[in-house]
């Protein structure tokens, strides 16, 4: 593999060069493919380990797993439906590549996984190329490191949201766009037609926000190094149209199939879901302390050198605030631009309505920035980063302990299989976090959760004491690649307990149960929203009728003249209770209750786990 020459630094001398190093940039071929084959193997351990398991889980990502799959059934491609009912929020492309996965491979919850695997594979190579290009052969290889094991892209990709995908396509934009600004003539057409084809297909993922992030990061870059005035080289024309042949179409269909879209789509889920006004309110903002404060968490365990990342910054800015734009290297315009990118974001999302995933698309240019700041570090050795492993080592102690203590207090505890059975629910912020039954966990739950508190506290106890020692003896590569080793086994031990709470947090064993009983002819009830059991409609395959549930993503598609008649009240479910037709009802087990004074003593439970139940009319 051939190396890519990098702007002049100021040579160190012999006594300060770090022991591990022979030079600070650049690799031999052999050593990029040993690293190569490291980071691809901490990738499937971590990431292709994880595809076959837990089931899907109720809400979002059973929601949207759910909408792939009726189009995979149907051959629609253009109206995205939910339980037969329209589902109009959502850009079509990561439902169109789960279909087409299905297609290939069937029907599956791997088959689901698989296109945000591939996307998170793909945003690995691209930081490495784009990293390695901008500040050397080391700094790439630690992009991919850092890709491979920052714990909020590992985490935003065990739901099926679109995230990592529209995190690929910007950072595939503005790579093109960068590398077009730098290229010949000859080769920069294809390179302006690059960013605005993956502008386009980022659009097709999640809407006008790529227009924001992308838009509003270029335009500041164009400004910021004065290079705006070389607009006649940017094929807008022509560019223009390479977006629209791609993202138009669909936008098109969709208006002329379905009444009323472009007010919902563009109008109710655009603009208003940013000022906070959106029919029907089923979302939350994030406390300000909290949103900006979970970066370091999502981030971590680099985000722990956040203050080297910034002093990097801060010095590049000063060596380069009197040169002219012509001056400008790649690494430098690269700094700017990350910069940039991740600020529009974190700042457009700060007055927003948001989420704690909504912001994994600034998680691309922080790492890269982190890379640079790290293999700087590397070539002149800072206390900042010397106080980073030693933060590292405080906190992971302090949550080995956490762990060991959990697991004391569960040492004469049975196994338990269904972890929810134990929690306690506080009701942490309300469940805004999606994390937020973290805070429910109690001493007995850690009996079922014994394998992965034992390797998280491993991985916390050992990884950043490993690091540090490495650190002082300066093996400081060596140190990075002991934090992402142990990350490493921390996201195993993560996927394992994610898998243990599947009882908890899925309805695939009720689905299972309810099938082994069930009949063509019988019915089939979810009571409440469609979100509570959007994993039970997964897995069933069958038409779900909903008890109260016109409402949230269900309230828009059921005007719709066509909409299957699925929405019942509480009268039409007592007078179907009493007939001979067999009915099973899935329910939250809270409601239980309220459903024995409903229904009276016909009410049979047939399946049910911690969180739900399913009921029948007949035993």
């Amino acid at each position: 593999m051939s190396t890519t020459s990098i702007p002049e630094r100021t040579s160190l001398p012999p006594a300060h060069r770090v022991a591990d190093q022979v030079d600070p940039h650049q690799m031999s071929t052999r050593a990029i493919r040993l690293r190569w084959i490291a980071i691809l193997a901490i990738f499937s351990i971590v990431y292709i380990g994880s595809i076959f398991s837990p089931a899907l889980l109720d809400d979002a990502d059973a929601t949207h797993s759910e909408a792939a799959r009726e189009m995979y059934r149907t051959g629609d491609w253009v109206t995205l439906h939910v339980n037969g009912i329209r589902y109009l929020e959502k850009a079509p492309l990561l439902y169109w590549l789960i279909a087409g996965s299905y297609y290939l491979f069937g029907r599956s919850d791997a088959a689901t996984r698989l296109p945000l695997l591939l996307a998170m594979l793909f945003t690995l190579a691209l930081a490495v190329v784009w990293t390695r290009r901008a500040f050397g052969d080391r700094a790439g290889i630690l992009a991919g490191l850092f890709t491979t094991t920052t714990i909020g892209l590992y985490l935003f990709t065990r739901v099926t949201i679109p995230e990592a995908l529209l995190s690929l396509f910007i950072a595939s934009s503005l790579y093109c766009f960068l590398r077009a600004l730098n290229s010949a003539p000859t080769k920069a057409p294809w390179l302006w037609y690059g960013a605005y084809g993956s502008l386009a297909l980022a659009v097709l993922t999640k809407g006008l926000l790529a227009l924001v992030v992308v838009g509003g990061t270029a335009f500041l870059f164009l400004v910021s190094t004065g290079q705006w005035r070389r607009w006649r080289e940017f094929r807008l024309l022509s560019g223009t149209l390479v977006f629209l042949l791609i993202a138009a179409p669909w936008h098109l269909l969709a208006g002329f199939r379905n009444h009323s879209f472009f007010w919902f789509y563009f109008v109710n889920e655009h603009f208003l879901r940013f000022l906070g006004k959106r029919y029907p309110k089923d979302y939350n903002k994030l406390p300000t302390l909290a949103y900006w404060s979970l970066h370091f968490v999502w981030l971590f365990p680099w985000s722990i050198f956040t203050p080297l990342v910034i002093k990097n910054l801060f010095t590049r800015w000063r060596e380069r605030r009197v040169a002219t734009a012509q001056d400008w290297s790649l690494a430098d315009q690269t700094r700017l631009l990350c910069f940039l990118w991740a600020s529009v974001i974190l700042v457009f999302f700060a007055f927003s309505t948001n989420q704690e995933y909504y912001t994994v698309p600034a998680y691309f240019p922080l790492i890269v920035l982190c890379a640079d700041a790290l293999i700087s570090a590397c070539e002149r050795p800072s206390r900042w980063q010397t106080a980073g492993y030693v933060v590292m080592v405080v906190l992971g102690w302090t949550a080995a302990v956490a762990l060991f203590l959990g697991l004391w207090s569960s040492r004469s505890l049975p196994f338990q299989p269904d972890v929810g059975a134990v929690l306690t629910e506080r009701g942490v912020g309300n469940y805004t976090l999606s994390m937020s039954h973290f805070f429910d966990l109690t001493g007995a739950s850690f009996a079922g959760l014994r394998l992965p508190a034992m390797l998280a506290a491993l991985a916390f106890a050992a990884g950043p004491a490993v690091a540090l020692f490495l650190h002082l003896r300066r093996k400081l590569i060596a140190a990075l690649w002991a934090v992402a080793v142990f990350t490493a086994l921390f996201l195993v031990a993560a996927h394992l307990a994610l898998a243990r709470f599947e009882p908890f947090l899925s309805s695939r064993t009720l689905a299972q149960q309810t099938l082994k009983v069930a009949q063509p002819q019988d019915r089939f009830m979810i009571y409440g929203d469609q979100s509570y059991g959007s994993s039970w409609i997964f897995y069933l395959e069958k038409q779900v009728f909903l008890v109260n549930g016109r409402t949230t993503s269900m309230e828009f598609g059921s005007r719709f003249p066509d909409a299957p008649k699925i929405f019942l009240t509480d009268s039409d479910l007592v007078s179907s209770w009493n007939q001979n037709e067999r009915i099973f009802l899935f329910a939250p087990l809270r409601n239980e209750g309220g459903l024995r004074a409903l229904l009276g003593n016909h009410l049979f439970r047939i399946a049910h786990t911690s969180a739900n139940a399913v009921y029948s009319n007949q035993p």
